[in-house]
């Protein structure tokens, strides 16, 4: 795609982070620690490296910055709903929380359940996690996330996102209304 892109352990110094993301125009936040890791790994990853990266990103003097989270995040009456989720919502709940206090043009995408169907399909997108269904295929998110990159009306937005009736830059044109 002639998209520049760069590898590092969200787990390093937060100097080695913001060294591999400077001269970049855009951070994009997409790693989580797995579902098949401890509630360590996802406090390490989905909080504390979020937050690294959410600080080198300033600190780089980089102005866009791109959250993959996930949906209900603020919604702690959720957050037990999900068995063995809950410091997955917490450690998304926080960095969002950090990515808003920024002063960084962010928008924050949350997804519901990820599924590895082919194509991304139609899709889903509002302000309101009550109304998104329970999946949504991981290429829709990652082409939403090429779609958010080049448009200031998302800056600031929180979207929440699942499989829906609409092409995505339809979806994200009437969330962005």
């Amino acid at each position: 795609m002639g998209v520049a892109t760069v590898v590092e352990s969200l787990e390093n110094t937060p100097e080695a982070i913001g060294y591999v993301i400077k001269n970049y125009e855009a951070v994009v936040f997409s790693a989580g620690s797995g579902g098949k890791t401890g509630h360590d790994k996802t406090m390490e990853i989905d909080l504390d490296g979020a937050i690294k990266a959410i600080n080198q990103a300033e600190k780089q003097g980089i102005k866009r910055f791109v959250m993959v989270s996930a949906s209900h995040s603020d919604d702690r009456s959720y957050w037990g709903k999900v068995d063995g989720m809950k410091p997955y919502y917490i450690a998304k709940h926080y960095a969002d929380l950090e990515l808003k206090r920024s002063a960084l043009d962010y928008t924050i995408l949350r997804p519901v359940t990820l599924t590895d169907d082919d194509e991304a399909g139609k899709v889903l997108m509002t302000d309101n996690p009550d109304e998104v269904n329970s999946k949504i295929p991981r290429q829709a998110v990652a082409e939403t996330v090429l779609e958010v990159l080049k448009n200031p009306k998302t800056y600031g937005k929180v979207i929440e996102m699942s499989k829906g009736e609409h092409e995505i830059p339809e979806a994200l044109a009437k969330v962005c209304s």
